[in-house]
This record gives C-alpha cells, sequence and structure tokens, in this order.
C-alpha cells in the first residue's frame, strides 16, 4: 500500500484561497509553474465549494477573508480528506491563531507575504520533518513596506485613511510610498 506522501507525489492538486486578487494571481502563476494543478477562490464559500467534488491533496488559505475565516476551509478539508497538507497564511499572525490552525488541520502556518518557494516546501516536507528556514528571508524593512504596500491597496489607496489605519503621519507615509521597495 502506497504511503501518503506517496500520494501526495502523485496527486498535485491544489487550492488557493486569498481575497487578494493579485497576489492569488501570482501565487496562481507560480504554483501552475511548480507543477501543481491549481483551483482557486477569492472566499470561505467560494473555496468550500471547490472542496466538494473532488478534495484537493493540498491547500493554501488566508487566515482571513472578506466573507469568514479560513480555517473554515481548512478544517472541512481536513475532515474530507484526512491526508491532505494544508498550510494557513495570514499578515495578523499570533499564538492562539497558529495553534488552532494546526489542531483544525494544517500542517504549517506562515506569514504574508509568502514567498512561493518557500509554500511549496511547506507542501511538500514530508510528514516527520518540518520545512527548512528561507534561504533568503525578506528583511524587516521589507516586510514592513509589503506591510504598508497591502494595507495602502486595501484603503483603495488613499493615503490619508491608510495613515490613519497604521497609526502614521501622512507625510512620514508619502515619503515611505515615493521610495522603492526595500530588498
Amino acid at each position: 500500500m502506497a504511503s501518503v506522501n506517496d500520494l501526495m507525489e502523485q496527486d498535485r492538486t491544489l487550492l488557493l484561497v486569498d481575497d487578494d486578487k493579485a497576489f492569488l494571481s501570482r501565487l496562481e502563476q507560480a504554483m501552475i509553474r511548480r507543477g501543481f494543478d491549481v483551483r482557486v477562490a477569492d472566499g470561505v464559500d467560494t473555496g468550500l465549494a471547490l472542496l466538494k467534488p473532488d478534495p484537493p491533496a493540498f491547500a493554501v488559505v488566508d487566515m482571513r477573508l472578506e466573507d469568514g475565516n479560513g480555517l473554515e476551509v481548512v478544517s472541512a478539508l481536513h475532515e474530507m480528506r484526512p491526508g491532505a497538507r494544508a498550510i494557513v497564511l495570514t499578515g495578523y499572525g499570533n499564538i492562539a491563531s497558529a495553534v488552532m490552525a494546526v489542531k483544525l488541520g494544517a500542517v504549517d502556518y506562515l506569514a504574508k507575504p509568502a514567498d512561493a518557494d518557500d509554500i511549496t516546501k511547506a507542501l511538500l516536507a514530508k510528514e516527520s520533518e518540518k520545512a527548512a528556514p528561507p534561504e533568503n528571508p525578506m528583511s524587516a524593512d521589507r516586510v514592513r513596506w509589503e506591510h504598508i504596500q497591502r494595507v495602502y491597496e486595501l484603503c483603495d489607496r488613499n493615503v490619508s485613511e491608510t495613515a490613519r489605519r497604521l497609526n502614521m503621519h501622512r507625510r512620514t507615509l508619502q515619503r515611505i510610498l515615493a521610495k522603492r521597495a526595500p530588498r
């Protein structure tokens, strides 16, 4: 009888669930290039609907979605296909939500913005081993810049609203937005 890892190597179906359409599109293309058969959903309801006909072997799910919590998708996938490997992505990580994600069936919990290579390593890691730490992790300045860009996009590129939500002076934010992304 084939092990779970052998089955996962043969079945490369992947469900991506994220309400950030730009990120979802980039990640979809990157995972297709890495040999996955990708299905995408932009919310909990769509993600749950895509599980029903044929649950995928893998899933990458954002925790906070516009229509609910991505952990619902992880839990449903784990019930329908116990051997499936799900990863939770979030920009709002904390220990309690990481523990809950693992209890519901996630095999890993990654902070956004996550690199497609790191996601692939986490998805394909053997059950008994953790994925290796990233070779070239983003600098703290880059993570901060990415977070500011994400909030800026979520605020429909409104500088005043973004500055208010980030508890930052508007002119400081304008200077940051005018600079190139740090490495």
